[in-house]
């Protein structure tokens, strides 16, 4: 990319320093930006707070990679930032420097980093701080990055990059958390995924009390036995709640779409379709990626067997099939869940479950091509526990979601399943192992259904539709009380 380019590319998405350069308020391009105004619609107040640190002047490392799935809002949420920061006294606008990086090079990077720099020269020693949207698709942006924070000034730059997908190129724990990343490598990744059940029960005005969340290793505890007995009181609105989030995902433009008109829109669905098939599947038909998340929405609850899947599909090979499957890992679209034993350790050579990562993507099959059923609700609700189990994971050891280390299932010798086995998350005061979480969605008979976790492991909990009692070893508890009290 010529260097014109790139300087009218910089010049055209950082309108704020022009409103600076002529003394006008430097926040006022927020009115005629069009990432901001395409939330207006479907905006519901909901804001992420991911970056807040960022925004706030307290990040603790200079270099934040932000991923997770398409049509999250990862662009607008940029925005906010730049939003924020030019609204501080202490920031001159000239030092927030803001690219999309669609179909840019490595080396055009090299370029932005001097023309970025030549162009706020004004501002001469000021520390800048860049934010690069969709630079993880750019081969061997890792490298550059690196470079650049190890020999110019861009390395006292605070640094956020963004993106969807990973160039196979990237070596991330390489150039980004090796060396000075020291003790903060692991806030250096960070996930923004569709918005938790609790964060559409607030944003949608649910009456619903919202118990404090608990650490995952704490769904026995006192606290929550007192908020299951007040959950009693509401049990109704928070089944129509969550099989709501289930109907609609947490995408910020579906759940906005379902609150204000029933359902979520077919141009949102036929975006998401495009999505995925763009990042998944763009060597088959346009359908493909639905049929593709149809079957795996079915699949879901057991173990994956590929060779079935994929002949289900039509794949050529099981081989194409496993190519789809990583690019949809790879895309922050689904993750795995494999067989753990006792301790939490992976059992080498079983089958993986694997979950999607937002409920609405179980839909798309059936919203998008005729004659595929609806999904099953009680399979929806095992997904979605997976995400929030997975998530509470995540949020207490950074890291752990992208090498697809979070929750794992257990195997009795009888064949059976606990979805959600104890697994170890490190903490201040030693190891903790999360409580063992079963999901039957179920209105009465629960204590059949709860043999199988007790007479393995003793303990834990049974996530039902609508039952509460915590009077035993195996405390029954509505799914969407557990999902928020994870969080």
């Amino acid at each position: 990319m010529r260097d014109d380019i790139i300087r009218a590319r910089l010049v055209d998405a950082n309108p704020w320093w022009r409103t600076t350069a002529t003394g006008r308020n430097p926040t006022a391009w927020a009115r005629d930006d069009q990432v901001l105004r395409s939330r207006g619609p479907f905006d519901l107040g909901y804001r992420p707070d991911v970056l807040d640190d960022v925004m706030h002047g307290a990040v603790d490392d200079k270099l934040v990679v932000l991923r997770g799935p398409r049509r999250v809002g990862k662009s607008v949420l940029l925005k906010d930032v730049v939003y924020a920061l030019c609204g501080r006294p202490d920031i001159d606008p000239r030092q927030i420097i803001y690219l999309p990086t669609d179909a840019m090079r490595a080396s055009d990077l090299n370029r932005v980093a001097v023309i970025g720099r030549d162009l706020t020269r004004s501002i001469e020693l000021a520390r800048r701080v860049w934010l690069l949207d969709e630079i993880t698709s750019v081969v061997d942006w890792t490298a550059t990055i690196k470079y650049l924070r190890d020999n110019t000034p861009f390395g006292e730059d605070t640094v956020v990059c963004t993106g969807s997908s990973w160039d196979h190129t990237a070596e991330v724990e390489r150039d980004l958390l090796a060396g000075r990343a020291g003790r903060h490598a692991a806030r250096r990744l960070r996930l923004l995924l569709p918005m938790r059940f609790r964060d559409v029960v607030a944003t949608t005005s649910r009456n619903v009390p919202l118990p404090q969340p608990v650490a995952p290793w704490d769904l026995q505890s006192h606290g929550v036995a007192v908020a299951a007995r007040d959950a009693e009181l509401f049990t109704d609105v928070l089944d129509l709640a969550w099989q709501s989030y289930l109907t609609s995902g947490g995408f910020p433009r579906a759940v906005a779409e379902q609150h204000r008109d029933g359902q979520v829109s077919d141009a949102f669905v036929g975006d998401l379709v495009a999505w995925l098939h763009r990042d998944v599947d763009p060597e088959q038909p346009e359908d493909s990626a639905a049929l593709l998340l149809d079957e795996l929405a079915r699949r879901s609850v057991s173990p994956l067997n590929r060779t079935a899947a994929a002949h289900a599909l039509n794949y050529t090979s099981r081989q194409t099939f496993d190519v789809r499957l990583a690019r949809l890992v790879a895309s922050f679209a689904a993750f795995w869940c494999p067989q753990v034993d006792e301790r939490g350790i992976r059992v080498a050579g079983a089958q993986s479950k694997l979950y999607l990562v937002d409920p609405l993507l179980a839909w798309l099959g059936s919203r998008a091509r005729a004659g595929l059923a609806a999904p099953d609700f009680t399979r929806l609700t095992e997904n979605a526990l997976a995400v929030a189990m997975a998530r509470a994971i995540d949020d207490l050891q950074p890291g752990r979601w992208s090498t697809q280390d979070t929750i794992g299932y257990l195997r009795t010798a009888r064949g059976n399943e606990v979805d959600f086995a104890p697994v170890a998350v490190p903490t201040s005061a030693g190891v903790e192992h999360t409580t063992p979480l079963e999901s039957k969605w179920v209105t009465d008979g629960w204590r059949g259904d709860a043999r199988v976790i007790e007479n393995k492991l003793g303990r834990g909990v049974l996530a039902t539709r609508n039952i509460v009692d915590v009077g035993g070893p195996i405390w029954a508890l509505p799914a969407p009380l557990v999902a928020l009290l994870l969080g």
